[in-house]
């Protein structure tokens, strides 16, 4: 009996040896499968080589100033203040054209000549009138003359002089009329010494500029307000810059302040000027405030109805740390990050928060440490290299 009970306490230390044995080696398998699986990749920071390193170019963070401002889109047009519209104030067909579009003019040189039936009719009346004036100039010298020796009765005379007296009356009416259609005093005098009638009436130009529209030619017929104008003269040295600023941000805008210009058709020319001028309503189709400010003497090339982006600087300008836009990678996120580095190998990735784009530089708001440089070009190689190792 008692061998028996001992075998069994012998098996009984043998399972649990044997138990412990294997536990033991699970552990180290455990243990060594565990230090064997790869650790997980750094995901903020990216190391390159040196023959890579030289398709980044590291910089200092630098401060700028940075003005609050609000962006709006519009377009250059004609100085609507030194724009005239040259038609003719009385109906005619068209005898001559004296200028063409792009000619430079001067104030009162003439752009067409157009046979008026009105002028002509004018015209007339002054001769008439001038005849009637001679006629009745005569009778009354004949008729003091004979009055000098008792030849004729008073109120002959008296007759003589009312004639007289209406007779310059009309004639000096007829030379107003004809000073309304543009007559000089010297060609009044030429119409009523020749009697000639000719009916030409010549339309000048009301300023100095250039032609910048003709819309006639020898032949036309043209009426008082018929549009398009037969011709369009304009300040050559003056521009307005037109420019729609949307409604939110309409509050902000205020006459006298610094609009900056930049044209599609001219990236690299950027024209200062100020706002002189805001509506005081919102367009009810776009929403939009209409502002404009006046550009004297535009660079070579600036024409009228060509699209302009604007921006117009809102407030004093505050100083911020500053990233050239192509420190700025923008990811698929939407977060906006920058690459800083101690040796030019390593860089490490850091979100931060920037402001609007000015004259190609983003304003750090938050997020960029201190006293460390950034890489400039080639960050999106960064971003790309950083995105790969993270896989």
């Amino acid at each position: 009996m008692k061998n028996h009970q001992g075998r069994l306490v012998a098996v009984g230390c043998l399972l649990a040896a044997l138990v412990l044995v294997l536990a033991g080696r699970h552990e180290l398998s455990t243990n060594a499968h565990a230090s064997a699986r790869p650790q997980p990749a750094d995901t903020q920071t990216v190391t390159i080589n040196p023959q890579q390193a030289r398709q980044v170019h590291v910089a200092e963070v630098t401060q700028r100033e940075f003005y609050p401002s609000v962006e709006a889109v519009g377009y250059v047009d004609f100085d609507q203040d030194h724009l005239a519209q040259v038609n003719s104030p009385y109906a005619g067909r068209v005898r001559e054209v004296f200028a063409k579009a792009g000619d430079k003019v001067e104030r009162g040189q003439a752009l067409f000549a157009l046979d008026s039936p009105d002028l002509a009719q004018a015209e007339a009346t002054l001769v008439s009138a001038a005849a009637a004036r001679a006629q009745t100039g005569a009778a009354l010298e004949r008729a003091k003359g004979m009055a000098q020796v008792q030849a004729n009765a008073p109120r002959d005379l008296e007759q003589a002089v009312a004639d007289q007296q209406s007779a310059d009356g009309n004639y000096q009416a007829a030379r107003r009329a004809l000073r309304i259609f543009g007559k000089s005093d010297a060609e009044i005098d030429r119409i009523a010494a020749t009697r000639r009638v000719d009916g030409e009436l010549r339309i000048d130009s009301p300023m100095a500029g250039v032609v910048t529209a003709r819309n006639v030619a020898p032949g036309d017929l043209v009426q008082p307000g018929n549009t398009p104008a037969p011709f369009s003269v304009s300040d050559a040295n003056s521009l307005w810059l037109v420019a729609h600023v949307v409604d939110a941000d309409a509050a902000q805008v205020r006459v006298g302040q610094s609009m900056t210009a930049n044209l599609p058709a001219w990236p690299d020319s950027h024209i200062d000027t100020q706002v002189g001028y805001v509506a005081s309503s919102s367009d009810p189709v776009t929403h939009r405030v209409m502002l404009r400010g006046v550009l004297h003497t535009p660079p070579p090339g600036w024409r009228p109805q060509m699209l302009a982006n604007y921006r117009i600087r809102t407030a004093s300008p505050t100083r911020h740390d500053a990233l050239p836009v192509d420190a700025v990678v923008r990811e698929g996120t939407g977060a906006m990050v920058v690459f800083t580095t101690n040796d030019g190998l390593r860089f490490t990735r850091h979100p931060v928060q920037v402001g609007s784009l000015q004259d190609g530089f983003y304003p750090v708001i938050a997020g960029l440490p201190l006293h460390e440089r950034i890489a400039t070009e080639g960050a999106l190689f960064l971003s790309n290299a950083l995105a790969l190792q993270s896989q």
